[in-house]
């Protein structure tokens, strides 16, 4: 049985370029960074958990809410085969028991903040935002996209961005927890324009200081898909 299931569904995602020496402490034992086109990504990422399941069960006041996470990407050579996975510098959501059970059990980084989100539809374009509060000050990540879903390209970055199904959090110096993320390919929504209006030092700690000077290479809004997050395992 898989330890989690759900839906993640309209996922925001703001991709930035960023000197891959910032990463190298975060960087959990046996994986490398995997880059796209020599490029080294950080992308901040919006969406909604719902239906959510714990082994099998539904947790009242646990079936749906908001997450945010800053995550970088990596990979793993397990015998002879590239794993492709993502490490996570935060994940913010609403719930306080989520952050407990995935920092213990997964060793990941959660905090719990309020939070909300709006989705806006019409003829012509679609609307997703996301919002936390940090130190009583809102943080926001809005994407405007086409309301029809297009393919993602095989060979593109969004195929890069999208395309990691592993997940790696960093025990210690010598030690780090593997786990299985599964879903169909995504497809996603051309974006018309986007709004970040992101403190990432106060919210992400002084290495992503520089997030607060640059633009995003790109921003993107997938739409999303049933999803399972496997039992993890030490590597």
């Amino acid at each position: 049985m898989s330890f989690l299931t759900a839906e993640w569904r309209k996922l925001a995602l703001a991709n930035y370029e960023i000197d891959k020496n910032l990463l190298k402490d975060y960087l959990p034992y046996k994986t490398e960074l995997d880059l796209w086109n020599n490029t080294c990504y950080v992308s901040l990422v919006g969406f909604m958990f719902l239906n959510t399941r714990i082994l099998g069960i539904k947790i009242p006041f646990h079936i749906n809410f908001e997450e945010v996470n800053l995550r970088f990407y990596v990979k793993f050579k397990d015998g002879n085969i590239w794993k492709r996975g993502v490490v996570f510098i935060k994940e913010i959501v609403p719930k306080t028991a989520i952050s407990l059970v995935a920092n213990v059990l997964y060793k990941e980084h959660y905090q719990s903040l309020p939070m909300n989100h709006q989705w806006i539809e019409n003829q012509l374009q679609r609307t997703a935002l996301y919002q936390w509060k940090s130190k009583n000050i809102w943080q926001k990540f809005e994407v405007i996209a086409q309301i029809e879903p297009s393919e993602i390209k095989a060979g593109s970055e969004a195929e890069f961005i999208t395309e990691h199904y592993w997940g790696y959090s960093k025990i210690n110096e010598k030690k780090t927890y593997e786990y299985e993320v599964t879903h169909p390919r995504w497809q996603q929504y051309d974006v018309l324009k986007h709004h970040i209006d992101v403190d990432f030092e106060m919210v992400y700690g002084s290495d992503f200081k520089i997030l607060n000077s640059i633009n995003p290479k790109s921003v993107m809004l997938a739409e999303g898909s049933k999803i399972t997050v496997e039992k993890r395992r030490k590597i």
